[in-house]
């Protein structure tokens, strides 16, 4: 069966994530912008959400980390929590 680990950024608006976005792109690290910015408790372990199969995570998540590709920033992304940057870390069909 699938698995997936990712690590993600969690903010309540979608400019807050495309600024992050940017962040990123432009070299900032991923992880401490997770550490100071998401309002997702994963954010102290620098948005690491560690390994997880599908329909583990909400549909939009899911659809996002089993489609990727590995090590790019994916995002933003809505779901009922807010938005979402996502970074694939690793995936086994």
């Amino acid at each position: 069966m699938a698995q997936a680990s990712a690590r993600h950024i969690l903010v309540e608006s979608e400019d807050t994530c495309n600024e992050l976005k940017a962040q990123i792109q432009g070299g900032e690290d991923f992880a401490k912008l997770a550490q100071d910015h998401s309002k997702c408790p994963s954010g102290r372990n620098g948005g690491d959400l560690g390994s997880f199969r599908p329909g583990q995570m909400v549909p939009e998540f899911d659809k996002v980390v089993f489609s990727a590709p590995l090590n790019e920033v994916q995002g933003p992304v809505k779901t009922q929590f807010g938005y979402h940057l996502l970074e694939v870390t690793e995936r086994q069909d």
